[in-house]
């Protein structure tokens, strides 16, 4: 196995605590369990559902084709672009029952595993001969040529109900199918379906892929009909690549309210999802990272956004100061910290990360550490992207000498990484921006795979002493010197 693989067979333990809306596993024509089962015995290898939005071609059994027989919309909707739900209106010949209407209870529960057990479908109708009747739908998977089994028929002579089984033509119409059928149905034959999206408040947000977009509007309208509160669905139209961390994007259907609400770890925020940075799959990180913090310590926020580590943490009574560039973003951080009755707890500001470290996070740095408290303090940096080529700022940050190892900050920087060791390559390139080796003295974290071959991953560790402070040096020929050394002096000094 590559060092990849087995980073991320170590990750699939986490996967269980996601909190990601999908439709994909649980709406399809078979049972979940299948698909659990074919997963986890390498049945479906690009089958790794996780906390990302994935896309993905469902394997097809000899029952999943029956089912697509069964439960398939009509041929004639395949390449539309333009939803037209009358187009889906089937009918199917079903094996059923005629049963005395009551022992009706007694014969599903005896039969459950004979019945249809599709949601949505009733499983029990009007005899329109008998009134005294009701004709019980039966799985036609399950009843092979409308013959029944020697057990069915031991269970139906228990109840004196007639063995025979007759013919009925139940009518499907789109309310009947799911999103992944109906998709299926749509697109091109043998093209990924998607059905996955990122839920915010009541938003649904793709990622859909070039040969998906002529469907576009018609897979928008399918996912707000398939999914109730959501009344808006948006395509990503570019990657983040800008300034402030947001993106273009498309409403495909719906309304074009992008102010929503969402909550996340018992905590609400409100934001405009097109002007701000949100990821619901950053939950479990975000309450992770609290996790760490004790009443009383110091947070520091560089790249803040709306607040999902600021406003758990000041909860928490810790004493935050959260920085974001994005004035929406820090409009949004107000507004939250009010929201939520934080705004006394925490100092809010708008600048650019590196003036945000140089300015009020030194001189707060520098109160703490001169005062020896025993409250630690953590910076947060989560950009991605970026964060890591920020952490050459804390090269000679302070002045003087540390008065104790135990109150050095603790530092929590987020990196992408496409290497095949993401955890090697993330400590490699935070050394070569503090210039020192953290050898056994940080930890990494693997928060989320982002896409094919592309790690995001959380480093944590404590500031070194010999890069946060600029030493006095020893003047020659002089015990001491008001002099404080320059990065060449500091860097040529033998370390004790």
């Amino acid at each position: 196995f590559s060092s990849r693989t087995l980073w991320r067979f170590g990750y699939s333990a986490r996967l269980l605590k996601t909190n990601h809306f999908r439709t994909a596993a649980s709406n399809t024509s078979f049972p979940a369990v299948w698909m659990l089962l074919a997963q986890y015995s390498g049945r479906i290898p690009g089958l790794f559902v996780g906390k990302k939005n994935r896309f993905f071609t469902m394997p097809e059994t000899v029952e999943d084709k029956a089912n697509l027989e069964l439960y398939s919309p009509h041929p004639e909707v395949r390449g539309m672009t333009l939803l037209n739900r009358e187009a889906f209106k089937r009918t199917v010949v079903v094996p059923v029952l005629k049963v005395k209407k009551e022992i009706v209870n007694t014969l599903l529960k005896s039969l459950k595993h004979t019945v249809l057990q599709r949601p949505g479908l009733k499983r029990v109708v009007e005899d329109p001969e008998d009134e005294d009747s009701r004709l019980v739908i039966l799985d036609p998977h399950k009843i092979p040529e409308f013959s029944l089994g020697e057990s069915e028929q031991e269970v139906l002579k228990q109840l004196n109900v007639p063995p025979e089984v007759s013919k009925y033509n139940l009518e499907l119409t789109y309310e009947n199918f799911k999103s992944e059928e109906i998709l299926r149905a749509v697109l091109p034959e043998g093209q990924e379906v998607t059905s996955g999206f990122s839920r915010v408040g009541h938003i649904a947000h793709l990622n859909l892929r070039d040969h998906q977009l002529p469907y576009r509007y018609l897979i928008g309208q399918v996912i707000i009909d398939k999914n109730p509160g959501i009344t808006c669905v948006v395509n990503k139209t570019n990657i983040i690549d800008s300034t402030y961390r947001n993106f273009q994007m498309e409403v495909l259907a719906g309304e074009s309210n992008l102010v929503t609400k969402v909550k996340e770890n018992n905590i609400a925020y409100e934001l405009d999802f097109s002007k701000v940075y949100w990821n619901p799959r950053l939950s479990t990180e975000h309450s992770r990272i609290v996790e760490l913090l004790k009443p009383g310590d110091v947070l520091f926020d560089v790249f803040a956004g709306i607040g999902p580590f600021a406003i758990p943490a000041a909860k928490k009574k810790c004493h935050v100061f959260a920085n974001d560039l994005n004035p929406e973003s820090y409009n949004w951080l107000l507004h939250n910290c009010k929201l939520n009755k934080v705004d006394n707890k925490i100092k809010a500001f708008n600048m650019d990360g590196r003036d945000f470290l140089r300015g009020p996070v030194r001189e707060e740095l520098s109160k703490l550490l001169k005062e020896e408290q025993k409250t630690s303090s953590h910076i947060v940096m989560n950009l991605p992207a970026l964060a890591i080529e920020f952490l050459d700022v804390f090269r000679h940050f302070l002045a003087g000498e540390p008065c104790s190892t135990a109150g050095l900050p603790t530092v929590h920087c987020y990196g992408f990484s496409k290497h095949d060791d993401p955890a090697k390559d993330i400590q490699e390139r935070a050394e070569a921006s503090l210039g020192t080796s953290l050898d056994g003295r940080c930890s990494t974290y693997l928060v989320r795979n982002v896409a094919p071959n592309k790690e995001m991953l959380c480093i944590s560790f404590q500031i070194p002493a010999e890069v946060l402070y600029k030493r006095p040096c020893p003047d020659e020929g002089k015990p001491t010197s008001k002099r404080l050394c320059t990065s060449k002096d500091f860097s040529e000094e033998k370390l004790e």
